[in-house]
């Protein structure tokens, strides 16, 4: 955790988070990062007008080398790996062999090394999943959470912020845009569905450009050099809980707590980013195709206002939505936001109609339509 004053720790309020460092990673000493430091709503105000730094070091780490290492992941994940080249970064699912979405990870690729972060807790099933698909090829999967500690620059002016460190000129995403139903075979491009511009940072590790931002993944020991110069610039630091915030209000899913052991990438709007619709086989590819060729997916991902007059605590993760006494779908993160209120992101059955009455608990909630 960022050592400054004020700092409110993630455990410290809930002992059960998934927002800790996995416990394997806590005994080999990384720290829990802050909720908050002293005032949450100023701290996404910050993040929304501005920049903010904030320390998502809980996340877990791996790192794949060897020659055949992008070759390899192409073959098990969802993403076009095979035209990804270095000093770029993208997103990639691994899914059942029904579809379901098992693992959601960033990626950066360096020309020597692909690193690959993924959710708290995760690092072990991705890894293990890693390790039993190597067979004969020349890739070595490793945890390297303890070694790395990752930080994201969110807000309108991270790219500024970041040139304090010495990295200029990142480039903003690149994206193809998803195609219609039943598309011809060729039509997409041979590179992956979303490209993130990475760059190296002089003092080791890279920086790389995502959806809220800039994220920088530094070695541990030089954590403290880089806050201090990114505080020194002017920076503010912010808590995960103005970081949390600012994820829902751009409906950014998160996995497994915006999925659950059901859910397919169309369901919560990773096709766009995470999923290439022409790439070949890999596990689960037969229920992207023939859902994105229907257009149908069963549930999908939705922004609900809920309405804090019964009780100002959101509602739990896994909490149901209901619609006239029948459960239509689950609350994935919901947050207290600076203008939208007590809002959270839901996965609900794709018939629930946008002014549908529906119930939290027992708060009334209204999706969103926009």
């Amino acid at each position: 955790m960022i050592d400054i004053a004020g700092a409110v720790a993630v455990e410290a309020i809930d002992e059960v988070s998934r927002d800790q460092p996995a416990p394997e990673h806590r005994a080999a000493g990384v720290r829990g990062v802050a909720a908050h430091y002293g005032d949450p709503m100023r701290e996404q105000r910050a993040l929304e007008a501005a920049v903010g730094l904030v320390d998502r070091s809980h996340r877990g780490v791996v790192a794949v080398d060897g020659a055949e290492r992008i070759s390899w992941l192409h073959t098990l994940t969802s993403q076009h790996l095979a035209g990804l080249r270095p000093w770029q970064g993208t997103e990639l699912l691994v899914l059942s062999p029904h579809g379901h979405v098992e693992q959601h990870a960033m990626v950066a690729e360096d020309g020597a090394t692909t690193w690959l972060d993924t959710e708290p807790g995760m690092a072990s099933g991705l890894l293990s999943y890693l390790e039993r698909m190597r067979f004969f090829s020349k890739v070595d999967p490793r945890d390297v959470t303890v070694d790395h500690a990752l930080l994201s620059l969110v807000g309108p002016e991270a790219e500024a912020a970041v040139a304090a460190l010495g990295v200029t000129g990142l480039a903003g995403s690149d994206v193809v845009a998803v195609p219609g139903p039943k598309f011809r075979s060729g039509e997409l491009p041979p590179r992956p569905s979303v490209v993130y511009d990475v760059r190296p940072l002089p003092g080791g590790g890279w920086a790389r450009r995502g959806p809220l931002g800039v994220d920088l993944l530094v070695p541990r020991p030089a954590t403290g050099e880089v806050v201090a110069t990114l505080r020194g610039a002017g920076v503010p630091v912010a808590g995960l809980w103005a970081y949390e915030a600012v994820r829902v209000a751009a409906r950014r899913p998160r996995a497994g707590v915006d999925t659950d052991h059901r859910t397919i990438p169309a369901e919560v709007g990773l096709v766009g980013s995470a999923v290439h619709l022409d790439k070949g086989c890999y596990r689960g590819q037969e229920t992207v195709a023939r859902v994105h060729n229907l257009g149908k997916p069963p549930r999908r991902l939705v922004l609900l206002h809920l309405d804090g007059v019964t009780t100002d605590q959101p509602p739990a993760a896994g909490t149901p939505v209901t619609l006239d006494g029948r459960t239509v779908g689950f609350v994935g993160t919901a947050v207290h936001h600076h203008e939208l209120g007590q809002v959270a992101l839901a996965v609900v059955k794709r018939n629930v109609a946008d002014d549908a009455r529906l119930l939290v608990g027992e708060s009334a909630a209204a999706i969103d339509p926009t």
